[in-house]
């Protein structure tokens, strides 16, 4: 039975699919879900010039944080045990992190399908997931089969 359901969101499709998944499934077990935003602080080096992060993060916070209380509050009225978390980080270290924080007794989330170069120079969130979580993770591709 899974009574807390955690739900990785970056708002692309794939994303949109676990959810809706993630809804039909929390209302045959009456499960609490929390959809988890990761804003990550993009990472570039240029020698000899000095970027503070907090002058690249702010807005980028600002906007997902407010992006993400938006679509709690549409949602709340197709399923009102719905929450929402924001975080600041790399997404699948923040998503390990709430598997046991909060706890939850299952993840479904988005998967992007990368095969090749992009996934082996982007990794995989979804993969690191599944391979070090607690607690069963489902994956749901952004198209259908």
């Amino acid at each position: 039975m899974f009574r807390s359901i955690l739900v990785p969101f970056d708002f692309g499709d794939a994303s949109e699919r676990a959810l809706d998944l993630a809804m039909d499934l929390g209302r045959v077990h009456a499960s609490r879900l929390t959809l988890l935003h990761v804003c990550e602080v993009p990472v570039y080096a240029y020698t000899g010039v000095e970027l503070s992060p907090v002058d690249l993060l702010s807005p980028l916070a600002e906007a997902g944080e407010a992006r993400l209380a938006t679509r709690v509050r549409e949602l709340k009225v197709r399923y009102p045990e719905i929450a929402g978390v924001f975080k600041i980080g790399s997404p699948s270290e923040e998503i390990l992190a709430a598997v046991v924080d909060m706890p939850c007794d299952l993840v479904v989330m988005g998967t992007h399908g990368r095969r090749g170069i992009p996934h082996a120079v982007l990794g995989s969130v979804a993969e690191k997931v599944v391979r070090l979580s607690k607690v069963p993770v489902l994956t749901v591709h952004a198209a259908p089969p």
